[in-house]
């Protein structure tokens, strides 16, 4: 039965979990790793640190981050088999998978993801997610059916590192943890003909605050607005992210209506507010950057697990500027 039947049927949610845990299932026993698109996947959307570049040394000093009476040397907030938690009082207690990781391969959850789950634009933003859905995307990284179209790129082959070794057990406690948490809406979506000039560093981009202005042509330019609060690993780092004009109206066109037959409607499988149903993930509020790659990869093929045949007709005709709309669209939404 096609999902958009599902969802206009009104079958209850007990009822719609069961059959799309059937439905991935079935997906998973069929899936098979595909050969990812040997295109150069855009720069923007794929930074990559430059050879040497070099990390500012700790001189012992704490580090502060505003609401919070925490402080962490520099060692500490990036030592990835620790989880920052800047606000301690503002979440359940963390699993120790999330807190510390297992050394010595599997970095802890909270490091990159955030306690709280925000993640940033270089990775994902976990928290709210189905814990199923969570635990499905770690297996298929386990797999080898999700991979990365830029496979040298730090955060995902970390990610697919350390999903070879950790536990399913694990996986789990770090799931049920990340889904019980709200999203926060931490994007600030700005259209725009020009946008400030930026560099990659820590494989996002940031701005270099220098006043000058380039076209940003058919790009996403997404950054932390203050680098020190988001360097320090803070679940409250705000970004703003710069869009083409017109990209925002654009991508609710075609993730509403299909743009004529250019794509299958968002809001039939992830909701009408784009807050996900069921099994299916949110995307509201959502960093537009990963939004864009996780597009960009199901397009070619890097990402071939349990969702891609689900995914397949929406992403196969798509174009990289309607795949920026759409990812504007999604980040300009309250989570």
């Amino acid at each position: 039965m096609p999902l958009y039947y599902i969802f206009q049927m009104g079958i209850p949610e007990k009822s719609f979990m069961s059959l799309g845990a059937s439905l991935l299932l079935l997906l998973s026993l069929s899936a098979k790793a595909q050969v990812p698109n040997t295109d150069v996947p855009p720069p923007w959307a794929y930074p990559v640190d430059p050879p040497g570049l070099a990390s500012p040394k700790d001189d012992g000093s704490l580090r502060h981050v505003p609401d919070s009476t925490q402080a962490f040397t520099l060692n500490q907030v990036r030592d990835g088999f620790v989880s920052p938690d800047w606000h301690p009082d503002s979440h359940p207690a963390m699993p120790e998978i999330v807190v510390h990781g297992k050394k010595p391969g599997v970095m802890a959850c909270g490091y990159c993801h955030r306690a709280e789950g925000t993640g940033g634009p270089e990775n994902a933003s976990l928290a709210g997610l189905p814990a199923a859905y969570i635990v499905q995307q770690v297996l298929d990284f386990k797999s080898g059916v999700r991979t990365t179209s830029l496979p040298d790129r730090a955060p995902q082959k970390n990610m697919i590192a350390l999903s070879k070794v950790v536990a399913t057990p694990e996986i789990e406690e770090a799931a049920a943890y990340f889904s019980s948490l709200k999203p926060k809406a931490i994007i600030h979506v700005i259209e725009t003909d020009l946008a400030p000039k930026t560099a990659v560093h820590g494989w996002h981009l940031i701005d270099l605050k220098t006043g000058e202005k380039e076209p940003i042509g058919q790009r996403i330019i997404e950054f932390p607005e203050d680098l020190e609060q988001f360097v320090s690993r803070d679940s409250r780092s705000q970004f703003t992210a710069y869009v083409p004009t017109g990209s925002v109206e654009k991508g609710k066109v075609l993730a509403t209506t299909g743009g004529e037959g250019r794509t299958i409607q968002c809001t039939i499988c992830h909701g009408p507010d784009l807050k996900g149903v069921g099994l299916i993930p949110g995307l509201a509020g959502r960093s537009p950057s990963y939004l864009f790659r996780q597009l960009y990869e199901f397009k070619h093929g890097a990402r071939a697990g349990v969702q891609a045949a689900l995914m397949k007709p929406t992403v196969e005709k798509l174009t990289e500027e309607d795949m920026i709309a759409l990812a504007a669209y999604a980040a300009s939404l309250q989570p």
